[in-house]
């Protein structure tokens, strides 16, 4: 490849973005107590985050004129929400996905984090599956949003990378149920209590006569 790699540095930095969300997000919520509310807490930091990230940002950049407003079309502003609904909604899944692991493995008497390194790997292979298969059919247009429609049938790549993704994903749930299965440590055995014998007490000389 040639030419500037600059898209790359992108697609790194958004990796790393969301692979380190979730331990992030669930080291946050532990911290802040790892109660109910505590994870609604770590919800708000979220969405403040978001705010000034994704509200803040593009406002300051529109503003001082370094980036030009956009035409403001209905479809354009109701699907661009729609996104931001849909990502909102994944962030706070993946909230409640942690605090129910945590309680899951506190219920089996298991390390609080044990299911933790099952969540992301689940996620990040479901969701590009999906995002292809919709993909696939919609296709909107000018005339209209809602636009169905299989125009041709994916390689074999396709085919083989769902079955990658499925082998995968087993693997995982496998890795799961095999950490679910080993047995536990036993708790070392407090040590028998051994008895105090009482020293005889010391007996008076017989008085003098």
């Amino acid at each position: 490849m040639s030419g500037d790699k600059t898209w790359l540095l992108y697609v790194l930095l958004a990796g790393l973005s969301w692979g380190t969300y979730v331990p992030l997000i669930f080291y946050g919520g532990t911290e802040l107590g790892g109660k109910p509310s505590a994870r609604l807490m770590a919800i708000l930091c979220v969405g403040i985050a978001y705010f000034v990230i994704a509200v803040l940002f593009p406002l300051g950049l529109f503003l001082s004129g370094k980036e030009q407003w956009p035409e403001m079309r209905t479809n354009g502003l109701l699907f661009s929400g729609l996104a931001g609904v849909a990502g909102a909604v994944g962030a706070i899944c993946v909230i409640f996905a942690t605090k129910a692991a945590v309680a899951a493995a506190k219920g089996e008497g298991l390390d609080p984090s044990t299911f933790k390194m099952y969540i992301a790997p689940l996620i990040f292979s479901l969701a590009p599956l999906i995002n292809v298969l919709v993909s696939l059919v919609w296709h909107p247009n000018t005339e209209t949003a809602f636009h169905f429609e299989l125009k041709s049938l994916p390689g074999w790549k396709l085919w083989v990378g769902v079955l990658l993704v499925a082998a995968g994903t087993f693997l995982v749930l496998f890795s799961k149920e095999e950490s679910e299965g080993k047995p536990k440590a036993a708790a070392p055995s407090a040590a028998p209590a051994v008895a105090a014998t009482s020293a005889p007490a010391p007996t008076e000389p017989p008085a003098k006569s």
